[in-house]
């Protein structure tokens, strides 16, 4: 019968949960009424260049027009509308994506989430630039089946995050698109043929500048001191405009070129020949190159680029879409190779990047940002140069809109390798195949800890060999695992794991991270064989890294202290009561509990490897240093997560670790040499501190060091050296005659024993 404490727990336990399953019941608004809510939030630029407004939700789920002067640019949806989004948190991710008729993603406006590692620890702007990496991608191809769905970059520390978000805005645009929503009206209006345009590269020939400029092929912007401050002071930005560059006004402020040198006539009149084929190695099919080139008091380049990699003063746009190059699209040129050209300051050449939708035969305008700096404030104006290729270098070819192209009559026709079908893979499954080599070895990693565990006695009877193997598991932990593979479980998944089981629980959210599933799995496996032992003591990358770099300090003499049995049996529970904490938190608040879980240092030390703010660095090293001096004094004392897993780690089934009736009582030896003082002294292991490092088991086998094998090997050694064979029971050998004979006749005759027994 059980106790009656035992019934209070177990009745206060479903209590609790009771009430938090009708805490968490989902109440969700209209999703009509959400996505209103939400678009008050986004400003209707943000989703196309130039929109004014947005008009009512129509349908359900519901999307909103987005307009200019009355005129639809397209339509806002949510995200959560469509797919599903749920985040670590357990909560949906909010986005409201833009998207044109045709299918392009046009912006990207992240609005309401609960991702405590975007909350605190990895910068919400790095989450958000990854995400609008699918920004100018043609969807209509991807929901077609004609291409592969884009991928997102990835945010270290933040994968899981960043590609749930990814996978739900591409997941639900494709939805929108298959339903033939975004393109009733547009399907009306299609004519019956249209014109395609391309450059011409059968037109070849060297022209000079002034041809260039002539002709259009070359487009200039041409500003002086004077009009910049008039444009500023029109701007009502009368500081700016008081505080020019230089004097007088008419002094020239900036001549400003541009001019596509992937057309070839262009290219190779401005770059000459071998600098031209130089390029077009370089640029991927249907790439093109922008040549920029200026001269005057104001650089285009600025000093951005040198510092953060960008160049913030230039953007090229086209469709309402903008990009802006970074120092790898970036080639210095030092002169022109056209004839006339003049002698200017800065001429840059710019490959426009891969993932930007660009069509250099369509118009396109490049977007100078004038800055003007007033003490601590910056003013900012922009000046535009149009562009439209001059029809010479353009080649038309007119087909049917009735009828498809022949090259994308069905996906059929398509190679395996280009189809998009990956959209209809559920993200775990795409993330899974991805993940193909990380998985191997990660299994070849826990099948060889397995390995170590069962075969644990043959290893430690050769302590040479074993600290080896340790050492050189511990490196693969904390390098590989660790630091390449960013495999740090933490107690933020325990959390994330009890909340789902409480709001609704989903497989395919946790096994979006495969090294982190196979790691949850093989640590709840070991639990039954082994309790915590195997994780914290073997494939934690922050304890490898405690013990490595104590064993270290050992080396260079750095004293080892010792706490008393009494204080350190006292400070056992901290971690249990840290834990508690962040549990009971975490139904509150899961965004609080992950900012209350930086007491692990995980994040700060291993996935981010120290590129954080200075306290969070600070922190992680204070314990570090700690444990110079007292061996993994947080895995000891403080680690949340060593709490979670030794409490369900008392259910295991088997006792690997032997001791002799001695230990204890009266030997204290394995005690006082346990790394981490999970030895009582009355000789039991608490096996809920054990790390299994198997020192003591080391130690159990060693008759020259433990007690007991020592009394063990001098009994035998006295045994032998009183007794004889016969005594002992060994059976005499056998006397053989052997005859030794020289030319045939016999010179000597021994008597030799056999091995063989009589």
């Amino acid at each position: 019968m059980p106790l009656p404490s035992t019934l209070l727990i177990r009745s206060w336990v479903r209590a609790l949960f009771v009430s938090l399953v009708v805490l968490s019941s989902p109440f969700t608004a209209n999703a009509g009424d959400q996505l209103s809510s939400y678009l008050q939030k986004v400003q209707p630029s943000e989703l196309f260049a130039g929109a004014d407004s947005f008009g009512p939700p129509q349908g359900e789920p519901p999307i909103a027009p987005v307009l200019r002067n009355g005129a639809a640019l397209g339509y806002a949806y949510l995200n959560s509308d469509f797919t599903a989004s749920t985040g670590y948190s357990g909560k949906p991710i909010h986005i409201v994506v833009g998207i044109t008729s045709a299918g392009v993603v046009s912006g990207i406006k992240l609005v309401d989430h609960k991702e405590p590692i975007v909350l605190i620890g990895i910068p919400q702007g790095r989450v958000v630039a990854a995400l609008n990496s699918i920004i100018g991608k043609d969807l209509g191809r991807v929901a077609a089946g004609l291409d592969r769905p884009p991928q997102v970059d990835i945010v270290s520390g933040a994968t899981v995050t960043v590609l749930v978000m990814g996978d739900s805005v591409i997941r639900s645009a494709v939805k929108l698109i298959r339903s033939h929503r975004l393109d009733t009206q547009q399907a009306a209006k299609t004519p019956a043929t249209a014109d395609i345009r391309s450059v011409d590269s059968a037109k070849s020939g060297v022209e000079d500048w002034q041809t260039l400029v002539g002709d259009g092929s070359i487009r200039s912007l041409r500003l002086t001191v004077g009009e910049v401050s008039e444009a500023f002071r029109t701007a009502r930005q009368d500081a700016a405009a008081n505080n020019p560059e230089t004097t007088p006004d008419t002094e020239r402020f900036i001549d400003l070129y541009v001019a596509p040198v992937s057309v070839p006539v262009i290219g190779r009149s401005l770059l000459g020949d071998a600098l031209y084929d130089r390029l077009r190695s370089r640029l991927k099919p249907d790439q093109s190159a922008i040549l920029v080139a200026g001269d005057g008091a104001y650089s285009f380049k600025g000093s951005g680029y040198v510092r953060g990699g960008i160049f913030d003063r230039i953007e090229l746009v086209q469709d309402g879409q903008g990009v802006r190059f970074h120092d790898h699209d970036h080639t210095r040129i030092p002169t022109l190779a056209a004839a006339g050209a003049p002698k200017l300051r800065e001429i840059a050449l710019f490959q426009v990047p891969k993932d930007f939708t660009f069509d250099v035969t369509a118009p396109f305008e490049l977007q100078l940002l004038v800055q003007r700096t007033m003490g601590a404030q910056k003013a900012v104006l922009p000046f535009n140069i149009g562009y439209s290729l001059p029809d010479i270098y353009v080649k038309v070819d007119r087909v049917n809109q009735t009828q498809p192209p022949a090259t994308a009559a069905s996906p059929q026709d398509v190679p395996a390798e280009a189809t998009g079908s990956d959209i209809d893979n559920q993200l775990w499954i795409t993330i899974w195949q991805s993940s193909r080599t990380k998985i191997a070895i990660t299994l070849a990693a826990v099948l060889a800890l397995t390995a170590i565990f069962f075969f644990q006695d043959w290893l430690v009877r050769r302590p040479k060999l074993f600290g080896y193997v340790r050492t050189g598991f511990l490196l693969f932990t904390l390098f590989w695992l660790g630091w390449y593979a960013n495999a740090q479980l933490s107690v933020v998944n325990v959390l994330t794991f009890a909340n789902a089981v409480v709001s609704g629980f989903n497989w395919q959210f946790f096994l979006a991270a495969p090294l982190i599933f196979l790691l949850w799995a093989a640590g709840a496996a070991a639990l039954l064989f082994w309790g915590r032992g195997p994780f914290c003591g073997w494939l934690c990358p922050f304890g490898a890294l405690q013990e490595l770099t104590n064993n270290l300090a050992k080396k260079l003499g750095v004293p080892q202290v010792k706490l008393p049995w009494g204080l350190h049996e006292r400070l056992w529970p901290v971690k249990y009561i840290v834990f508690l904490g962040l549990f009971g938190v975490s139904f509150y608040s899961m965004a609080l509990a992950e900012q209350l879980s930086e007491i692990e240092p995980f994040k700060t030390a291993i996935i981010l490897k120290f590129a954080r703010q200075w306290p969070f660095v600070l922190f992680a090293l204070s314990l570090l240093v700690a444990g110079l001096f007292v061996e993994r004094f947080y895995c000891r004392y403080l680690c949340p997560l060593g709490a979670a897993l030794a409490i369900p780690g008392r259910i295991r089934m088997f006792e690997w670790l032997k001791r002799w009736p001695e230990c204890g009582s009266p030997c204290q030896r394995c005690a006082k040499e346990c790394p981490v003082q999970a030895i009582h002294p009355e000789g039991q292991i608490n096996v809920n501190e054990c790390i299994y490092c198997m020192h003591c088991q080391e130690l159990y086998q060693d008759d020259q060091r433990c007690p007991h094998m020592i009394q063990v090997r001098l009994k035998r050694e006295k045994f032998m050296a009183l007794s004889t064979p016969e005594s002992r029971g060994e059976t005499p050998a056998k006397k053989q005659r052997v005859e030794v004979t020289y030319k045939g006749a016999p010179i000597k005759k021994t008597e030799t024993s056999s091995d063989q027994p009589a």
